[in-house]
């Protein structure tokens, strides 16, 4: 478990029972530890139990499987329940959105009147007052506001942007800074931005259960460091050891191309991308400090912005990123268990190789593969595949992986996803790919006399004409891929063996 960051320290007499909406979310699943390091009993509401299957804290919470729209079954699972953490928020669109939102917020604030809950804890966004806002700002400020306007007394916490590691605000700001020296950009760059670290947002959110239980009111919170948005990008690249960025203010908002061009120069799909760059069409900073009178500052004080980008890179080059927004929201799209092949059309690609490396060396290979390692074979052709998918809305390669070493079922690594680990013998990925059918990569390793047997597997599952027509015009470039792959793979494994052999005799040797 991680430690906390700069949080209350619960006596037994405060001790509260919660329910947590969103763990598998980017700030949920952060949340969660430092909740049971305070001393609270910990609840976790999930669709699909097996996203968090492999979280440190799985044994130490209670997990209910259900879904927010059954009111019956949320009523229960909130019997006994304290504080409620709504951290629900979707990316999706649609002319229906908002209403679709609000309604379940009426639903879950209508189930803990029912069941007793005293409070329920929700992260918004930081907005100004009187002033048009993008549908998915609109949409928090109402579901913010139906809480507060329940029977159950309700704690709505409004942030700006929030910079972590591995937060899509964070992300948006690097890759940004980090590809474009120049850069022309639309005129709300210039708007005025108090960020917060995420190790704030924990902390308030984790006082917020032992709050005054007749409080019932919305509280900006932000680092009190108030910044354009350029000043944001040039920021980050004095402390990423970047020279500073020329940042050219257009006279134009544009956010919809604006979202495009992060959608097409960051990790950042469109279906975010939009959001997020709508969100900074206006000025967003605190217009109360309220919250120093009920909660404390962290230790050390609130975070400046510069400090909070370099606790976010110092945790990416150490490999200790807790959560990421590329496995946020993964909750809503449940994992199939394996691909069912009955009644269906398939497509295999198998490939086998055997390795003098041990199998032990072999799947350290399969589980750091993607990310900053890569795919093993081909690197342009993967990269013209991830622009390719860009370009349709896709992920893309650019979202990486969470960690460089260890996977975690439900984890994203480029455009694909864990949908099942055996540690040690079997990988299986789901592609995120815009394609015309589903596929999945399994990778696999088994012991082979004195070495191994590494296993490849690629599964397609075509959809229709197209997705036939798609399979027979990549399949040529299977060819040279997937053996590539294999080999690459097996000799990378056999390199690790022999430099740890060369070590382990005194020999200094730099491992790959």
């Amino acid at each position: 478990m991680q430690p906390s960051e700069s949080t209350h320290s619960n006596t037994p007499e405060n001790t509260r029972t919660v329910l947590v909406t969103g763990a598998t979310g980017y700030i949920g699943g952060r949340l969660v530890p430092r909740l049971l390091q305070a001393g609270h009993r910990v609840k976790v509401l999930v669709r699909t139990p097996q996203k968090i299957a492999d979280v440190p804290w799985h044994d130490d919470v209670e997990i209910i499987e259900n879904s927010l729209s059954d009111a019956e079954g949320l009523t229960e699972a909130l019997s006994g329940v304290d504080v409620l953490y709504y951290l629900v928020h979707s990316m999706a669109s649609g002319s229906d959105f908002e209403a679709k939102e609000e309604a379940m917020a009426r639903l879950v604030a209508g189930a803990a009147a029912e069941a007793g809950v005293d409070r329920i804890v929700y992260l918004g966004g930081l907005h100004p007052e009187s002033t048009e806002l993008s549908t998915h700002m609109r949409s928090r400020e109402t579901v913010g506001k139906v809480f507060l306007e329940s029977p159950v007394n309700a704690i709505v916490f409004q942030a700006g942007v929030v910079i972590g590691s591995g937060s899509a605000s964070f992300e948006m700001i690097r890759h940004l800074a980090d590809t474009l020296p120049v850069m022309p950009a639309p005129s709300w760059v210039n708007n005025r931005i108090e960020a917060i670290a995420v190790r704030d947002v924990l902390h308030y959110l984790v006082a917020a259960a032992a709050l005054p239980e007749h409080l019932n009111r919305s509280f900006d919170i932000g680092s009190r460091d108030v910044l354009k948005y350029k000043e944001m990008m040039n920021e980050y690249a004095v402390e990423r050891g970047l020279p500073r960025r020329l940042v050219i203010a257009l006279p134009v908002p544009a956010p919809k191309l604006a979202g495009l061009w992060v959608a097409l120069v960051t990790p950042i799909p469109l279906s975010m991308s939009l959001p997020l760059v709508q969100s900074l069409q206006h000025d967003a900073v605190s217009r109360e400090h309220d919250v120093d009178h009920y909660i404390p500052q962290p230790d050390g004080g609130l975070t400046p912005y510069r400090r909070a980008v370099a606790l976010a890179l110092g945790k990416e080059r150490d490999g200790q990123v807790e959560t990421t927004w590329a496995n946020a929201g993964i909750d809503a799209d449940p994992l199939p268990s394996d691909p069912n092949w009955a009644g269906y059309k398939v497509f295999l690609d198998e490939r086998t190789f055997h390795s003098e490396a041990k199998p032990e060396h072999v799947w350290t290979i399969i589980e750091g593969i993607g990310g900053k390692n890569g795919w093993y074979s081909l690197p342009l052709a993967w990269r013209v595949r991830g622009w390719l998918d860009k370009l349709q809305g896709g992920a893309g390669l650019l979202r990486g992986r969470r960690h460089p070493k260890t996977l975690n079922t439900g984890e994203v690594v480029d455009w694909w996803r864990v949908e099942a680990i055996d540690r040690g013998h079997l990988l299986r990925l789901r592609a995120e790919m815009r394609a015309p059918g589903g596929a999945w990569l399994e990778l696999g390793v088994e012991p082979d006399g004195d070495g191994s047997l590494y296993k490849q597997r690629a599964i397609f599952f075509p959809r229709g004409l197209a997705g036939r027509l798609y399979w027979l015009g990549v399949y040529p470039f299977h060819g040279f891929i997937f053996p590539s792959m294999a080999r690459n793979i097996s000799a990378a494994a056999t390199t690790l063996q022999d430099a740890g052999q060369e070590q382990g005799s005194g020999v200094s040797t730099q491992t790959p």
